[in-house]
């Protein structure tokens, strides 16, 4: 029997962190990178689409440690492929590096 193959319904990305200035940085927009987007023409397919960051923590709510942070990308920034995305609660400082899934909806091809 052959293996089966199992495709993913969304996009990898990181979060690279808040959106900052010098000094300043506002925690209610974070930037986002995906994978294998090099280009600001490339981040404009993935305008709209919905973002989750999947983490753990350590209490149980309705038999699950697994929380989720929703979250939609607004526009790019810069031209290599970085978008800003906002989350219905802001990300904490502790999510920086770490992956959120780019969903593939809604579409709009």
């Amino acid at each position: 029997m052959a293996a089966e193959s199992t495709s993913r319904l969304y996009a990898k990305g990181r979060v690279l962190g808040y959106e900052r200035a010098k000094r300043t940085q506002n925690p209610n927009v974070s930037l986002l990178k995906i994978e294998g987007v090099q280009t600001t023409e490339d981040a404009r397919f993935y305008l709209g689409k919905r973002v989750a960051y999947v983490y753990y923590a350590n209490k149980e709510k309705n038999g699950s440690k697994l929380r989720v942070i929703w979250g939609r990308i607004a526009r790019p920034h810069g031209t290599s492929g970085v978008v800003k995305a906002r989350f219905r609660k802001n990300l904490p400082p502790k999510s920086f590096g770490a992956s959120v899934r780019i969903m593939l909806y809604p579409s709009n091809i």
